[in-house]
């Protein structure tokens, strides 16, 4: 059995967009498990994502007030079929960020980051996958707007970067 699950992060509602766009209400939806690696900034969007969603994780992230550090972990763990996995919001620098990550967080294949709004799809020198969803509502030096599916299947993992227009 394959599980569907929809990656976010960073949707900084309602200062980067007023509300999630349909695409990503759609996607959750449809998705097995909804995960969104932090940045809310408003409390209406977690209330909105854990009321649609099938299966929910998340933390907070460097842009959410006291409210939402209240209901939300800094890094949250979990299992989907035979995958262990760990989200978190900032994981520092790009460089070197797969073998800090091996060091952080070593009983994990999948971490699931956001914070700098730039997809990364990369595998450490351990065989843990690392994935940014990117951001699905602020760009940033992107040409688009993303969020991203990991399709899990056992231990396998295949992932689509989704533009979100």
């Amino acid at each position: 059995m394959t599980t569907r699950m929809l990656l976010l992060a960073d949707t900084h509602v309602p200062k980067r967009a007023r509300r999630l766009p349909d695409a990503v209400l759609r996607a959750i939806d449809d998705a097995d498990v909804v995960v969104h690696a932090g940045d809310w900034v408003d409390s209406p969007t977690l209330d909105l994502l854990e009321s649609r969603a099938r299966s929910f994780h998340g933390v907070y992230g460097n842009n959410d007030g006291p409210e939402l550090r209240a209901r939300l972990p800094e890094i949250a763990r979990f299992r989907v079929e035979d995958v262990g996995i760990a989200v978190i919001h900032e994981t520092g620098a790009a460089t070197r960020r797969e073998e800090r990550m091996d060091a952080a967080f070593a009983d994990t294949d999948l971490l699931v980051f956001g914070h700098s709004h730039i997809p990364w799809d990369t595998v450490s020198p351990a065989g843990m996958r690392l994935l940014n969803p990117g951001s699905p509502t602020d760009r940033r030096r992107q040409p688009v707007c993303t969020m991203m599916w990991a399709m899990i299947d056992g231990t396998s993992i295949d992932t689509t970067l989704v533009p979100v227009r």
